[in-house]
């Protein structure tokens, strides 16, 4: 039962955040003289409770799973390098793991679905829901039984690392073909048409482009239902849903939670719809390449903090985001007062 973390996702502190526009008003600088990360500042401080947040740790959690659909012929690669890239990102030689690197970020992968058995390591949480996510062509992914456990696989996995000091949660996902239950999830919860969210993923041609499209157009012939969860339980993916709980999770425990590109914002859409608190919570890190992505972020109210073209996911954009939302904090905790400073302030 998803209720009890639902019932966990509080508004976010108003009076916080206002104590926080007071205190950005009498900084020594001019008015809005640092752009948008005043804005920032004022929402991290409804976040975490305080004008001066201090949020420093932060954690990544790849959710891993398969899709029968890749089967359709939807992605240019096969399932197998679903595998193979979570023994890259255990051995830290993916992009996520050199970016997270950079900014001292902790990267852990969870196997919410992954095709074939997996040893266990030390920065892996190895508990498939299945063997992957059934066919959505032809059949709903998960039951309701398979969706929930893995929503709250993501949103324990979240809690751990929040146990450890995280104080920013990154979402990231690896699933050959999950392009495809992403633009379903977006195009049904938007009320969009297929053509309108469906990108080339890992690079398809413009033939294997339109029969992606086709295929995407069937899955969503194939159930007309918009509540949030039956649709991410048809159309969706374990690591899907694990992102999902993971993003609970984080505004549960009045966290930042820092959104990826085009797989994570399907996620986002899902707890949206599930929760009416938890939008705030939400940092949009860069504009992905993928079709459907600034949909997304329209529908979210969500501006892009860098637009850089990636379509990699992982988690890797949101990376790139943290020492923004550090230094944005920053300015609002360390910065000195007009008073403080002794400094004559505009019209005194």
């Amino acid at each position: 039962m998803l209720e009890p973390l639902l019932d966990r996702v509080k508004p976010v502190d108003l009076d916080a955040q206002n104590r926080a526009l007071e205190r950005q008003k009498n900084l020594t600088k001019p008015t809005r003289a640092l752009g948008d990360l005043e804005a920032l500042s004022i929402r991290l401080a409804g976040v975490f409770g305080t004008e001066r947040p201090n949020p420093q740790s932060a954690a990544v959690i790849v959710c891993a799973g398969d899709h029968a659909v890749a089967l359709e012929g939807v992605s240019a690669y096969p399932q197998a390098v679903t595998m193979g890239m979570v023994h890259n990102f255990l051995s830290g030689g993916a992009a996520v793991n050199a970016l997270a690197r950079s900014v001292g970020a902790r990267v852990t992968v969870l196997n919410a679905g992954v095709m074939g058995t997996l040893e266990d390591a030390a920065n892996l949480i190895n508990r498939p829901v299945r063997a992957g996510a059934r066919n959505i062509k032809l059949e709903a992914a998960m039951t309701r039984a398979e969706c929930e456990e893995a929503i709250e696989l993501g949103a324990e996995v979240a809690r751990a690392e929040i146990a450890l000091g995280a104080d920013f949660l990154i979402a990231g996902e690896m699933g050959i073909g999950n392009t495809t239950p992403a633009a379903a999830i977006t195009a049904r919860l938007l009320n969009l048409e297929a053509r309108g969210v469906t990108g080339r993923g890992t690079g398809l041609d413009d033939t294997a482009l339109e029969h992606k499209i086709s295929v995407i157009e069937t899955v969503l012939s194939r159930s007309s239902t918009v509540d949030p969860l039956e649709v991410l339980c048809e159309f969706g993916g374990l690591e899907i849903a694990a992102m999902v709980g993971v993003m609970l999770e984080g505004a549960a425990s009045k966290k930042a939670v820092l959104l990826d590109g085009f797989i994570a914002g399907a996620a986002a859409l899902v707890a949206d719809r599930l929760s009416p608190h938890f939008r705030p919570y939400l940092f949009a890190s860069h504009l992905s390449a993928e079709g459907g992505h600034e949909k997304q972020l329209e529908h979210l109210a969500l501006e892009p903090l860098l637009r850089l073209n990636m379509r990699l996911g992982e988690g890797s954009g949101a990376v790139l985001c943290i020492p923004l939302l550090r230094g944005a904090a920053a300015t609002l905790r360390e910065m000195a007062t007009f008073t403080e400073a002794s400094v004559a302030n505009r019209g005194e």
